[in-house]
C-alpha cells in the first residue's frame, strides 16, 4: 500500500478530527483546540491531546496527537488502530474507509505492520539534529550513561551528544536549551528515520529537571536504535538503557532499543534472524508488548526466548544489584550455544 493512499485518508479524517474523536475517543472530551482522553486506546483520563483544528500537515496539523505520558505521537490512523485494536495497516485504512464511507480499496496483500505517517520534515529534522550532534566520547552523554552504571560499550556510532538541544514544554511555551543525548532511531537498512533525546542535568549524572526529558521525533514504527551489525541472533528491549545494560554483558550481540513497549511490539526483523530475545520490563505494557512481539516472531519461524530482570528493568538490576549476579541471571537465560558466542567473562 503506498503512502500516498495512507495520507490522503489522515487527510481526510482531519478534516473532521472531533467526528473521529467523538466516535473513536468516545470516553475524551474536547477542551479548547483539543480532544483530551487518557490513552489511543479510548482509556478515560486527561494524558494524550488530539489536535481538533489547525493546518493539513507540519507543527500544530489537525488531527495530530501527543500522550503526555508516554510522549508517543501520531495522528487519526494511529487512534483507529488503537481503539480499535487493529493489528494489520490495511485493516486501519479499511476501517478509515469505513468511517469516512468511502469505498473498500481492491483486494491486496496485506501488511503484517503498519507505518506511521509523519510529515517529511520530521525524518529530515531528525537527520540534521544527529548531524550537529559529536560522538558521546568525553561527554555528558557518557558520564550519564557511567552514572547509570553502564560502562561505554563498543558499536555506539548510533549515540551522539548535543550541548545545547531545544525543548519546548509545549506549543505556547517559550524555548529553552539543555544538553542531550541523542540516538539515531534507523530502518533495517541503516537509514535515519528519527531521533530519540535525552534531556540531561547539565551535572550529567541524570536527566534534565524538566517535564519530559525524553521525546522522540520522526518514523519510528517497527524501527528502533541499533548496536551492532545484523546477525543471525539478536536483542531487542524498550529503552536504551535497558538495551545497553544487557550489552555490557553481552558485548558482541547486536541489539536494537524500540524506545517504547509499543513500538517493542512492532520492531520490524533483519533478514535471516533465527533467534530473538526480547528484554522485557516487569510492567503490564513489557508483559503485553514481548507476548505481541514473541506471537510475531514465531510466526515468522523465529526462535524467541524472553530474558526478564529480576527488578522494573535490567538497568535496575545492574545499579542495585552486583554485576557478577545480573551476569549470572542473564546467563542462566540464555540458549547454551550463545553463552560462549556472546557472554563475556564474570568478573
Amino acid at each position: 500500500m503506498s503512502s500516498s493512499v495512507a495520507s490522503e485518508l489522515s487527510r481526510r479524517l482531519a478534516q473532521d478530527a472531533e467526528g473521529v474523536c467523538r466516535h473513536y475517543l468516545s470516553n475524551g472530551r474536547p477542551h479548547g483546540r483539543y480532544w483530551i482522553v487518557g490513552d489511543a486506546r479510548n482509556t478515560p483520563g486527561r494524558s494524550l491531546f488530539v489536535r481538533l483544528t489547525g493546518p493539513e500537515s507540519g507543527k500544530g496539523a489537525a488531527g495530530n496527537w501527543t500522550d503526555a505520558s508516554t510522549n508517543e505521537f501520531g495522528d487519526l490512523l494511529d487512534i483507529i488502530r488503537e481503539s480499535a485494536g487493529l493489528n494489520n495497516f490495511a485493516d486501519v485504512l479499511d476501517e478509515a474507509r469505513r468511517f469516512l464511507r468511502l469505498p473498500r480499496a481492491d483486494p491486496r496483500p496485506k501488511q503484517r505492520l503498519d507505518r506511521r505517517q509523519r510529515p517529511t520534515g520530521a525524518p529530515d529534522s531528525a537527520r540534521r539534529l544527529f548531524a550537529l550532534s559529536r560522538p558521546i566520547a568525553g561527554t555528558l552523554a557518557e558520564r550519564y550513561l557511567h552514572h547509570r552504571g553502564i560502562a561505554t560499550p563498543q558499536n555506539l556510532e548510533g549515540l551522539r551528544f548535543h550541548s545545547r538541544c531545544y525543548y519546548r514544554s509545549g506549543d505556547t511555551s517559550a524555548p529553552e536549551t539543555w544538553p542531550a543525548m541523542i540516538a539515531a532511531v534507523t530502518d533495517l537498512k541503516g537509514k535515519i528515520t528519527g531521533v530519540h533525546r535525552t534531556w540531561l542535568d547539565k551535572s550529567g549524572r541524570g536527566k534534565a529537571p524538566i517535564a519530559s526529558p525524553r521525546r522522540a521525533m520522526g518514523e519510528l514504527l517497527g524501527n528502533g536504535v541499533r548496536f551492532g551489525a545484523p546477525l543471525d541472533v539478536m536483542a531487542t528491549g524498550e529503552g536504551i538503557e535497558t538495551v545497553l545494560s544487557v550489552r555490557c554483558l553481552l558485548p558482541s550481540m547486536p541489539m536494537i532499543a524500540a524506545l517504547s513497549s509499543r513500538h517493542l511490539a512492532a520492531i520490524l526483523f533483519p533478514k535471516g534472524l533465527r533467534r530473538l530475545y526480547v528484554l522485557r520490563d516487569n510492567d503490564t505494557a513489557g508483559e503485553r508488548a514481548s507476548v505481541t512481539l514473541i506471537d510475531r516472531a514465531t510466526a515468522e519461524g523465529i526462535e524467541a526466548v524472553v530474558l526478564t530482570p529480576e527488578l522494573g528493568d535490567f538497568n535496575d538490576d545492574l545499579r542495585s544489584r552486583c554485576k557478577a549476579r545480573v551476569h549470572a541471571a542473564i546467563r542462566d537465560q540464555l540458549a547454551p550455544q550463545d553463552m560462549s558466542r556472546f557472554m563475556s567473562p564474570a568478573r
